[in-house]
């Protein structure tokens, strides 16, 4: 089964916003309101350094829906309207929706908002528009630090694809991320849910839970 998701290098992740950016630009999202946001974790210090500057690290996290494997939203929803949609993703229906905002508690990470004027919840789609078409989601497409990269997770990490180059071939994961264990993999804190998207961290401490 076909199950869509996004790998952030977080070692190339710059902090920009480009792909917040291009979220909230593609999907009219609310003032206020991000789909996919963008966190700084740190600066924390280094183990055994000084706790001072230089000896101190910090990295960028993009949060946004991780499209679960076994999505709590999906579970608690009365309407059907939170379900999982043939290529995997958790998309919402908006004609079933009724705003009773069971899902939004049910979420793990804090990434499902009702429209105030609409009374539906909105959420991450993965750019379910753009994916159907063969195109990349508009946060992977616009990652000016080529740290997002976008493919099916039941195919392995490695053949994900990330923005075009100059030469309008799109990077390969595998090709450009810098060499990586399976110890510097991560995903955000799993609470029995399954997140599918990952997190390639090297030299650094995780601190986005596991």
């Amino acid at each position: 089964m076909t199950k869509y998701s996004i790998v952030t290098d977080l070692n190339r992740c710059v902090g920009c916003l480009a792909c917040s950016v291009a979220c909230k630009a593609l999907n009219g999202v609310e003032p206020g309101v991000f789909w996919n946001k963008t966190l700084r974790i740190g600066p924390n210090p280094t183990e055994g350094g000084s706790g001072q500057f230089p000896d101190v690290e910090m990295y960028f996290l993009t949060v946004q829906c991780q499209h679960c494997a076994n999505p709590e939203c999906v579970k608690v929803c009365p309407t059907n309207a939170s379900h999982v949609a043939a290529d995997g993703t958790i998309q919402v229906d908006k004609d079933k929706c009724i705003g009773c905002q069971f899902c939004v508690m049910a979420c793990p990470y804090g990434v499902r908002y009702l429209h105030e004027e609409e009374r539906v919840v909105e959420k991450c789609t993965l750019c379910e528009q753009r994916i159907s078409q063969g195109e990349l989601p508009a946060c992977v497409a616009q990652c000016g630090g080529m740290a997002r990269f976008f493919g099916d997770i039941e195919q392995g990490i490695e053949g994900f694809e990330g923005p075009e180059q100059a030469d309008g071939k799109r990077v390969i994961l595998k090709d450009f991320c810098k060499e990586y264990t399976d110890a510097d993999v991560h995903t955000l804190p799993d609470a029995g849910n399954d997140p599918t998207f990952r997190y390639i961290l090297r030299g650094r401490k995780w601190q986005g839970g596991e």
